[in-house]
């Protein structure tokens, strides 16, 4: 009897083959128009691999997926400011995550609350807390959750309304430089490792230092002589991340985006610092601005400051 391939399995691993080589191809394109350090020279580095493990890169996530099994105390400070740059809202506080059992729940410890911060039935006037609580604050009892990242897909285009935007706003911030679907006007202009993207950036690959761990330092930026039609399509300005050299873990990332589409504009700038606890790899500060105008909405300036310490299995 012979054994014959289904015809749908034959163009599903026919097409993986095809994208694999598409991608090695990309990554063989990208590793020529990156330079390098002298330090980096003489590590005889394995460009387009690098480039591979960047673009597939899961460790930041994953970082961030560990704070759900573990405890953890925070420092939480979100403002919101006016167009004078003064603070009319904000939330000061201090919370325990405790996780027991399987699951994770969080006690206020210290809160100060100014202006507007909550609605009347005490949800999130602004997206920046939204936001802000969406990564580090827990309501009730959460059980039954993983750090697992493999196989994990964002996709926003089967969401509708808020929860489409936090999606949306997961992918840009755990896969900056990656396309996001259902982003009016900017979803394509992302990808800044799509070869046509990258020729309006400046790659470098250099060596440097992380507290005490050795790290290559790989800075994206924008390249300084671009045109006004080239500069309009730009949405992330800069990204400087370093990894670990033996492990290839993120151990800090910053950038800064921003865009003029008509209907919205934004500015943002974010700053993230990771540390170990035991085998665990977590975010120790992150650090945001924002400056978002949305048709029909107020414009939101918003800034918050997570320092997560006292990790407890």
């Amino acid at each position: 009897m012979k054994w014959k391939l289904p015809v749908s399995l034959f163009f599903l691993l026919f097409s993986q083959i095809l994208s694999a080589q598409e991608d090695s191809l990309d990554n063989e394109r990208l590793s020529k128009m990156i330079s390098l350090s002298e330090a980096i020279i003489r590590t005889d580095l394995n460009v387009p691999r690098f480039i591979n493990q960047v673009k597939n890169d899961t460790t930041f996530y994953k970082a961030f997926k560990n704070l759900h099994l573990l405890g953890y105390t925070a420092w939480n400070d979100i403002r919101i400011r006016d167009k004078k740059e003064n603070v009319k809202a904000s939330l000061l506080s201090k919370t325990k995550q405790h996780r027991a059992d399987g699951c994770r729940t969080m006690e206020i410890l210290h809160q100060k609350v100014s202006g507007d911060f909550f609605e009347n039935d005490s949800s999130y006037r602004y997206n920046t807390a939204e936001m802000y609580a969406g990564l580090f604050f827990t309501k009730g009892k959460v059980c039954g959750e993983s750090n697992v990242v493999k196989g994990v897909d964002f996709n926003p285009r089967s969401l509708s309304g808020m929860a489409r935007h936090k999606e949306q706003l997961k992918m840009l911030f755990f896969n900056p430089g990656k396309k996001i679907p259902g982003i009016p006007f900017i979803g394509d202009k992302i990808n800044i490792f799509d070869p046509e993207k990258a020729d309006s950036y400046d790659f470098v690959i250099d060596y440097g230092d992380y507290e005490g761990q050795s790290c290559y330092v790989f800075s994206i930026k924008v390249k300084p002589d671009l045109s006004g039609s080239q500069r309009n399509g730009i949405v992330i300005d800069s990204m400087i991340t370093w990894f670990n050299a033996k492990t290839m873990e993120v151990m800090a990332r910053n950038y800064d985006m921003s865009y003029d589409a008509g209907v919205y504009d934004f500015i943002v700038h974010m700053e993230v610092q990771m540390t170990h606890f035991g085998n665990f790899l977590v975010p120790k500060l992150l650090r945001y601005i924002g400056n978002w105008d949305v048709m029909f909405k107020k414009r939101e300036r918003g800034f918050f400051t997570a320092t997560l310490f006292d990790f407890t299995n």
